[in-house]
This record gives C-alpha cells, sequence and structure tokens, in this order.
C-alpha cells in the first residue's frame, strides 16, 4: 500500500496528545518515517489546546487517558467544535469509557501495543473518511437544494410544497411534527404530522384547533404572549424544559402531539419578517449541531422558496379547507416492502438506511434476536449501488473455528487435509458487492484479527495461497449482543468494533412497537394462508388484543410462529383467541427464553404435521410434502427426526 508523500508544505499535520514518553516517541518516529509532519508532543489536554492555538493539525493521534483531570474523551469535544479528525489510542477497554469515546464520533481506534502498519492504515482510512465526510456533506447540500429549487419553480400549492419539502429535508432533519409560520400574527402557521415513511397530515390553523381543544382566538392570543424565536437553536433538555414553561404555544404544540425536542431555523424574507421553520420530535436527544449546520446554509433557498410559494392568507385558507383528508404520498420504496411498521421507531430505521445506502459506509446493525437485522441489511443492499452486485451473507456464529478463515477467504488446492481443490472464500464471492455479517458478536478473537487486517487493507490471502487477492466489498455487520459487554470482557477486539460502529442501526424490539401488531399479524396471516392453501381466516379485536399485550420476547421471529400456529389450530373461519404461551409470564428471563425456543419448535413440528396430512404421508417426489416445503427430501426427514415426527402413521 502506497502512503502519502508530499511536498513539506503540503504534508499531512498530525499532533500526538500521549503522556507516555516511549509511546509517544515510537509513534512519531512511525509517522516521520513515512513521511507525515509531526507539529508536536501533547502531554495534556491544557499542552494539547495550547499547541492547537499555535499552529493547527489536520489530525490528532489521541490517547484517553492524560495527565490531569482532563481525559482525551474531553479533548475530543473540542475537537469536534473544532472540525479536527482525531484516532483514539488506548488500551482500556472498560465500558463506560467506550461509551462516552464512541458519543465524540473518532476516526479511528488504534488499540495498544500497535504495529506500524496498524497506525498508517488507520491514519489513511481517517483521512479518507475525513476528506470524504466533507464532500459527502457538499453533495447532499447541492442535491438538497436542486430538490428545493425544483419543488420552488413547480405548480404546486402552497400545502402541497410544504408535504414535499418536508419529504426531502425528513432524511437530514428528522422529526415527527413540522409546523412553519411568520412570526406576525396575521398568518396562519401551517403544521406537517408524520404519518408513516413519506407521508404527512396538513394540520391547518382550524385543525389544530380542534385537535388542541383551543379556540383560534385562544390560540392566538396564546401565540402573542409566547417568545419569538428568531434565532436558530436547538431546544431539549434543560433547554426545552424552560421553553415549555414559558411558551405557551409551544407547550400545547408538545402536549398535542406528545413531542419532546425541536430545532428552531428562522429564515428572513425581504419585506415580510421572519419566517420561522420548527422541526419538532417525539425523542429527547434527536438534534444537534449538525442539523443547524444544514439548515444554514440552505438558508437562501428556503427563503427563496417561502418568497415564491406563499400566497396570501385567503388563498392558504381556502385551499386547506377543500382538503378533507391528508394529502397521500407514493408507497414506500419497494425495497422496504418485506419490513412493515409505521411506528416512530421504525420510521427511523428506515430513515437511517435510506440515508446511509448509498453510501460506502459500514453499517453495525443492533438489536435483539428475531427483530429483522438481516431484512435490514437486505434493504441497504437493495437501495444502494452495488444492488446488481452479490450480497454474500455470513452467520459467524455459524462457522466451526476450524474452517472460519476457508469459508471467509477461500483455500488452494492441498491447504489442509481434504482440500481437494481450490475453493473461492466469500468475500472473493462478493467482491464488488456487500458482505453481511451476521451474529459478528459470536465471531472467534483469531478470526476478528483478521478481519479487521481485511478490512483495512482490502486484501487477503487464501489458505494455502502466496499471493494477495485485491478486494472490493462493502461490509454490513449485525449483532443482538452488547459489544461494549463484550470489549470490556476481552471478547472483542476494540479496534474492530470502532472500525464497523461508523453508521449503526438500532432495531427496535416488537415491544417497543407494539402498534405495528395489527398490520405485522395480517401479513403473517395472508403469507401463510396462500403459501398453504388455506382461505385466510377473521381475526377477533380480542385476539388482537391479546397480542398487544403480551411481550414478545422472540419478536417478529415469534410473532410470525405464533401467527402460524394459531391458524393451523384454528377450526371456525374467525380465530377468537390465542394460544399464547403462559409461562412467559415469570420473571426469570433464562426460563423465558427455553419456553420460546420450544414453542418455536412447536410451531414447526404442526406445521410440518399438518402438510404431511394433507399429502397423506408422502415426504419425496411430486406432490410430496419437501416439495410443498421447498425444502429437500433429505432435510424434512433431519427435521421430522428431530422434531420427533413420524411420516409413516400420518
Amino acid at each position: 500500500m502506497e502512503f502519502q508523500k508530499n511536498a513539506e508544505n503540503n504534508k499531512m499535520k498530525i499532533l500526538i496528545v500521549e503522556d507516555q514518553f516511549i509511546e509517544a516517541n515510537d509513534l512519531r518516529f512511525i509517522l516521520q518515517k513515512a513521511d507525515y509532519q509531526v507539529i508536536g508532543v501533547a502531554k495534556s489536554v491544557a499542552q494539547a489546546l495550547e499547541s492547537i492555538e499555535i499552529e493547527r493539525p489536520d489530525l490528532v493521534f489521541l490517547d484517553i487517558r492524560l495527565r490531569g483531570k482532563e481525559t482525551g474523551i474531553d479533548l475530543a469535544k473540542e475537537l469536534n467544535k473544532n472540525h479536527i479528525g482525531f484516532i483514539y489510542l488506548s488500551a482500556n477497554s472498560n465500558k463506560s469509557i467506550l461509551e462516552e469515546a464512541k458519543k465524540t464520533h473518532p476516526y479511528g481506534f488504534i488499540v495498544k501495543p500497535f504495529r506500524p502498519k496498524d497506525v498508517l492504515i488507520t491514519l489513511e482510512i481517517a483521512s479518507y473518511r475525513h476528506k470524504h465526510s466533507i464532500e459527502s456533506l457538499s453533495q447532499q447540500e447541492n442535491l438538497l437544494k436542486e430538490s428545493i429549487e425544483e419543488i420552488t419553480s413547480s405548480n404546486l400549492k402552497w400545502d402541497e410544497a410544504l408535504v414535499e419539502i418536508s419529504k426531502i429535508l425528513q432524511t437530514y432533519v428528522p422529526f415527527d411534527y413540522m409546523q412553519t409560520g411568520f412570526i406576525k400574527n396575521d398568518f396562519n402557521p401551517i403544521g406537517l404530522l408524520r404519518k408513516n415513511f413519506d407521508s404527512y397530515e396538513v394540520i391547518d390553523f382550524d385543525k389544530f384547533s380542534k385537535i388542541s381543544g383551543k379556540s383560534k382566538q385562544e390560540l392566538s392570543d396564546l401565540k402573542e404572549n409566547s417568545p419569538k424565536l428568531e434565532f436558530p437553536k436547538i431546544y431539549e433538555g434543560s433547554a426545552f424544559n424552560e421553553i415549555f414553561q414559558n411558551s405557551p404555544i409551544k407547550r400545547i404544540h408538545a402536549q398535542t402531539f406528545g413531542l419532546k425536542s425541536f430545532a428552531s431555523f428562522p429564515v428572513r424574507i425581504e419585506n415580510e419578517g421572519v419566517f420561522n421553520f420548527f422541526f419538532f420530535s417525539r425523542n429527547s436527544e434527536c438534534y444537534n449541531a449538525e442539523h443547524l449546520s444544514i439548515l444554514s446554509k440552505l438558508e437562501l433557498t428556503l427563503a427563496k422558496f417561502v418568497t415564491t410559494m406563499y400566497t396570501s392568507k385567503k388563498e392558504i385558507s381556502n385551499v386547506i379547507a377543500k382538503k378533507k383528508t391528508p394529502i397521500k404520498l407514493e408507497e414506500k420504496s419497494p425495497e422496504f416492502f418485506s419490513m412493515i411498521g409505521n411506528s416512530e421507531k421504525m420510521l427511523t430505521v428506515f430513515d437511517h438506511i435510506q440515508k446511509v445506502a448509498h453510501s460506502e459506509t459500514s453499517v453495525l446493525i443492533l438489536g435483539e434476536s428475531g427483530t429483522g437485522k438481516e431484512k435490514v441489511a437486505q434493504s441497504i443492499h437493495q437501495l444502494s449501488p452495488r444492488k446488481n452486485k452479490p450480497l454474500v451473507i455470513i452467520n459467524c456464529g455459524a462457522v466451526p473455528d476450524n474452517l472460519a478463515e476457508s469459508l471467509f477467504f477461500g483455500h488452494e488446492k492441498g491447504a489442509f487435509t481434504g482440500a481437494l481443490e481450490r475453493r473461492i472464500g466469500k468475500f472473493e464471492a462478493a467482491d464488488g458487492g456487500t458482505v453481511f455479517l451476521d451474529e459478528i458478536g459470536e465471531m472467534p478473537m483469531q478470526m476478528q484479527i483478521k478481519l479487521l487486517r481485511v478490512l483495512q487493507e482490502k486484501e487477503f490471502e487464501r489458505v494455502g495461497g502466496s499471493s494477495s487477492i485485491k478486494v472490493n466489498v462493502r461490509i454490513i455487520a449485525a449483532t443482538n449482543r452488547n459489544l461494549e459487554e463484550e470489549i470490556a470482557a476481552g471478547r472483542f477486539r476494540l479496534d474492530l468494533y470502532y472500525r464497523l460502529h461508523v453508521f449503526p442501526i438500532i432495531v427496535p424490539t416488537l415491544r417497543e412497537r407494539r402498534e405495528d401488531i395489527p398490520a405485522l399479524v395480517s401479513h403473517f396471516m395472508d403469507t401463510f394462508s396462500k403459501s398453504s392453501g388455506i382461505k385466510t381466516p377473521q381475526i377477533s379485536d380480542y385476539a388482537i388484543q391479546q397480542m398487544i399485550n403480551y411481550n414478545w420476547p422472540g419478536n417478529i421471529r415469534e410473532l410470525e410462529h405464533i401467527v402460524q400456529r394459531m391458524i393451523l389450530l384454528n377450526s371456525d373461519s374467525t380465530i377468537k383467541e390465542v394460544p399464547l404461551p403462559t409461562s412467559i409470564k415469570t420473571s426469570d428471563e433464562g426460563k423465558s427464553q427455553e419456553f420460546l425456543v420450544q414453542t418455536i419448535h412447536e410451531n414447526e413440528r404442526d406445521y410440518i404435521t399438518y402438510i404431511l396430512k394433507r399429502c397423506k404421508g408422502k415426504i419425496s417426489g411430486k406432490g410430496g410434502a419437501a416439495e410443498i416445503l421447498n425444502i429437500p427430501a433429505s432435510t424434512l426427514y433431519s427435521k421430522m427426526k428431530k422434531l420427533g415426527v413420524n411420516g409413516l402413521n400420518q
């Protein structure tokens, strides 16, 4: 790999913040030998800040533990404010420290002791990420401007244009409710309430009056007695609590829609005054400086949009009065069809998928077993420029330790006993596409080291091979484990974690999105009934409520099996009650999980038994159970043996 070697005045300037002399000196030697310019070595946060005042570095190598009260994490927060990238140096794997370090968004992490090659590769990756993050922001800004300008030049009415602009802004400035309007009281505000992934309900003054239970005059009075917010600001935590107390109109909005934070962005319109965009969220920690930065770069574009599209008060009122139902936009992208849900947490997942799909960023999907992490990975791949290339899935928990390297990277003929021919590994097969590393938390430590090398160097050797193979893959990983705890316990490498944890997506549990259960039940009922040749039964409100009240430790996977089970056991046209596990009510989590596994096996056994009855005991051949189940006969025999199903007596 070639490293950067520029003229003296163009060398990357690096500051080392490390209080151990030997390690700092070793790092300086490695960097200088690779022709980087080390502008200094600081032993504390105070020294580092003094050094930065004298000469601004391009990047900082930063130890977490430093002399004095302030840590490397404290310095990282200051570096972020000044848009200076940094790489952590540490041998520490304390969970609480790791949590704090993660929040500062470093460009890399090097675990002590380190190899020179590790340092240089991590530095090159950090430089690439820093450069492309700037380029990416610029591209996003241009894309947003072009999209808003296109709406501005359209023939859409004001409220329709607001819906379209909301759809564009949502990915970059997320919100559950957006309110717009001039500060002056003689203009009616319009709000947009997000209903699902890409549709919004227009909330005009009349509708908000009905929803809030306040008359229009009362709302006008409340607005008049509220502070005029004329500067960009984020209202979270104490700032939100203060505005909640001091602004009656904001308090009404928060109470009406369950809002817990918001960002205010005013746009000054010539001859008209200040026009406010308020982005509200039901999440108490939703907004940051990056959101205001994006909006500030769009200020002139948004001002032109308001100036061009905003009509008189009378025309707005007439337009809104004609609208009896919310505006309906086009359906979700087909790539999301296998993922069902309009809950707040699922909408966040969809937004994150859409935001990250087109980049080359590594993604780490976090969530309990059965939440649908693989479907998230599939959606990211299908929305990405790599969609026409392979998506290769590797279940790290199902790979034997002695076969892992061969499976991942392939082997040459004769590399080991039984290697009768050359075999292409999963990474080579995925070249140009995506590798999905499922259950990465279960990967053996030795394999983690080899994987990290491949992710950094973009090349590997087959087992028994002597030449390097270049590979171009995007990595998506998933785990149901708490990786911070795994790191603290010494079971997962800190540097691999940071290499993967570039863009985390948290998939909610089913108990966190209970409002999605009716739609999921309907989907699974239709799917299972069609595949089984059964007429889809009706389901009672009581049965639905049973499922909403249930805790679902097995998440969507358990729900799917329960739906299959209740259809198989139902003999009427309507399902009146759901056969939910009763012992799940125990407080012993371990016992609950054991019962869950048994229940899934019972569901599978009942389904196979039902299909065998339909086939009159025939297993293989045309019209046999294996054909209907779309699995090899040998697999079906194996399942029957494991589940205790006797095919001869069906």
